[in-house]
C-alpha cells in the first residue's frame, strides 16, 4: 500500500501531531537536546514492549546505548529503521537515527490515517475498517472488524482517534495490510502460456524505484523459458484442436507420434519462435493499457474493487489483444505448418497476406476476445476466494502464506479459467486454422460451434484440454524459478 499517495492529505499545521508527555525521569526524545545522559539499560531486545499511551516514548529511554543496528532488526518494529544501503547493520544506533525514524513513521501513520478515515471526522469506525479491507480485495466480517478495533480503541468508544493510533502502531509492526498486499499480489509470472491473465498490479513505490520494469522484464524472460520448456505440449494441444476428432481418434501418444513421424523431434517446437517472441510486445501495451483505465475508473479512489480490477484487467487484455492478434494467427499457422510448407516467418506472413488478404490476420478475433471474460472473471473469483479462505483461517502470525500455497492457489484459479474459456480458445484456434486445413469448412464463430456439437456433442469442444492441464504444473513451476533468479539478477529484493 502506498501511503505518499497523491489522494492522501499533507499534514498542514491545523494537523500537527499531539506532543506526548515524557515519562518522568526520562530524556526527550526529539532533538532539543542532542547529547542526553544514558538511562539504565532497562528495556532487552525481544522482550515484551510496556503498554499504554506512552509506551512508544518510553521504549525510546529504555533502550541501551549499546545496542547494535542488527539487533535492533529483529524487533517487530524495527523493520525499516536503517537506509536499504546502511553498509555496517552492527554499529551502534545514534540518537539522530532513531529520531529520524520516528518522525518519518509518524508522518506515515497519520497519512494512513486520514486514508482510512473516510469521512474525515477525526475517528476510524467499524465500517471504515471494512470498507478499507474491502478496497483491497479482501473480505471481512463484522465481527472480525470489530475485533481489530478493539485492539486499538483504549477508551471504549468503538471508535480510533489519531492518538490512539499512533500510540498503537508507531513501534508496534505495520506490515499486515502491506504483507497481504505483496505476497497476495495476483501475478502474472507464472505463466502457462494463456494471454488472458488480468495484469501485474504494482504499487507506487515501485513506480517511483523503477522495480516495476524489472519485474516485467524477469516475467517475460521467465515467460520465455516456461514457454520453450512446455512448447511440444502445447503444440500437441493445438494439433489435437484442429486434426482431432470422433473419427481418428487421435489421442496425446498418437498426436507425438505423429508430428515427430512427420518432422522429427525439433518439429516438437515449431511455432515456439513467435509465441515467445510476443511476450515482449503484449505484456508492455498490456500493462500500459491497465495503468491508463484504472486511472479513468479509479478517480479519487486509493485503489481499485475486485469487480473494478476485473473490467480494467479484461480491457487491457483486449487492447493488447487487438494489436498483436496477428502475431496469434501467425503462431497457429506455424504450429501446424508440415515440413517445408514456409519458409520462415515472414514467409507465412506474406502467403496469408497474398493468398487470403489481411482479413485473415484476424480470423478468430472475436471467441478470443470473448474469452477474456470468462477467463480473466473466474481466474480472479478463485484466487480472491481462496486468498479470502487461507487469510480467515491460517494468519494468524502472518501474511505469508508460504510459496507453495501461493503456487497452488495461482495454478487452481487458473486452470478455473481455463476451463471456462476453453471452448472458445478451441473455435478461436480452428478458425484461425481452417484456411490452412483441407477439407475444412470455412464457418463463423456461431456456424463452427454448431457444427462441433452437431458432429461431436459437447466433448468436441475440448479436444487437446489434456495436453493443456499436463503443461500447467510444469509451466507453472519453470516460470517461477526462472522468475526468482532473474529477480536477484535484476536486483530485484524479495522479502
Amino acid at each position: 500500500m502506498n501511503y505518499e499517495s497523491r489522494n492522501l492529505r499533507t499534514p498542514t499545521p491545523s494537523m500537527q501531531l499531539p506532543h506526548t508527555p515524557v515519562a518522568p525521569g526520562a530524556t526527550e526524545v526529539f532533538p532539543q537536546h542532542p547529547d542526553p545522559p544514558v538511562q539504565p539499560p532497562t528495556f532487552q531486545v525481544g522482550k515484551q514492549k510496556p503498554r499504554g499511551s506512552s509506551a512508544w516514548i518510553c521504549h525510546c529511554f529504555m533502550l541501551p546505548r549499546a545496542v547494535s543496528k542488527g539487533e535492533l532488526l529483529k524487533l517487530p518494529w524495527g523493520q525499516g529503521l536503517l537506509p536499504e544501503d546502511d553498509a555496517d547493520p552492527d554499529s551502534g544506533l545514534d540518537l539522530e537515527e532513531f529520531t529520524q525514524y520516528l518522525q518519518e513513521r509518524e508522518q506515515r501513520l497519520l497519512l494512513l490515517f486520514h486514508s482510512l478515515d473516510h469521512n474525515q471526522d477525526g475517528h476510524i469506525d467499524v465500517s471504515e475498517i471494512q470498507q478499507s479491507f474491502r478496497a483491497l480485495g479482501i473480505s471481512i466480517s463484522l465481527e472480525q472488524a470489530e475485533r481489530i478495533l478493539h485492539s486499538i480503541d483504549r477508551d471504549g468508544t468503538m471508535t480510533i482517534d489519531w492518538q490512539e493510533w499512533r500510540d498503537h502502531f508507531l513501534l508496534h509492526s505495520l506490515e499486515n495490510v502491506e504483507d497481504v498486499l505483496y505476497f497476495w499480489k495476483h501475478s502474472t509470472v507464472l505463466d502457462i502460456g494463456e494471454s488472458l491473465t488480468v495484469p501485474d498490479e504494482f504499487s507506487e513505490q515501485e513506480k517511483l524505484t523503477g522495480t516495476w520494469w524489472r519485474q516485467l522484464v524477469a516475467g517475460a524472460v521467465a515467460g520465455a523459458v516456461s514457454r520453450t520448456g512446455t512448447a511440444p505440449l502445447d503444440r500437441l494441444k493445438v494439433f489435437m484442436q484442429v486434426h482431432a476428432s470422433k473419427t481418428n481418434r487421435l489421442n496425446i501418444l498418437g498426436g507425438l507420434r505423429s508430428m515427430v513421424r512427420e518432422g522429427g523431434v525439433r518439429s516438437l517446437w515449431r511455432g515456439n519462435g513467435i509465441n515467445v517472441l510476443k511476450i515482449a510486445p503484449e505484456s508492455a501495451i498490456k500493462f500500459m493499457a491497465y495503468e491508463q483505465i484504472k486511472r479513468a475508473i479509479r478517480g479519487q479512489q486509493e485503489t481499485l474493487h475486485v469487480q473494478e480490477r476485473f473490467v480494467a484487467g479484461s480491457l487491457a487484455g483486449a487492447t493488447a489483444q487487438t494489436i498483436i492478434y496477428p502475431m496469434e494467427v501467425l503462431k497457429t499457422r506455424l504450429t501446424l505448418r508440415r515440413t517445408g510448407q514456409y519458409k520462415g516467418l515472414l514467409d507465412c506472413a506474406w502467403r496469408i497476406l497474398e493468398q487470403e488478404g489481411p482479413r485473415a490476420f484476424y480470423r478468430g478475433y472475436l471467441p478470443n476476445v470473448l474469452g477474456i471474460i470468462p477467463y480473466a472473471g473466474i481466474d480472479l473469483a478463485v484466487y480472491e476466494t481462496l486468498k479470502n479462505q487461507w487469510l480467515q483461517q491460517y494468519s494468524h502470525d502472518s501474511a505469508d502464506p508460504g510459496i507453495l500455497v501461493l503456487l497452488a492457489c495461482g495454478t487452481i484459479s487458473s486452470t478455473c479459467g481455463q476451463i471456462a474459456s476453453y471452448p472458445l480458445a478451441l473455435v478461436r484456434t480452428r478458425m484461425q486454422a481452417q484456411a490452412s486445413v483441407e477439407g475444412a469448412p470455412q464457418l463463423s464463430m456461431l456456424g463452427l460451434l454448431r457444427h462441433i456439437l452437431s458432429q461431436e456433442g459437447v466433448p468436441g469442444l475440448y479436444r487437446g484440454i489434456a495436453p493443456n492441464f499436463m503443461k500447467v504444473i510444469p509451466a507453472v513451476s519453470i516460470s517461477y524459478v526462472v522468475y526468482e533468479n532473474m529477480k536477484q539478477a535484476l536486483g530485484v529484493t524479495s522479502r
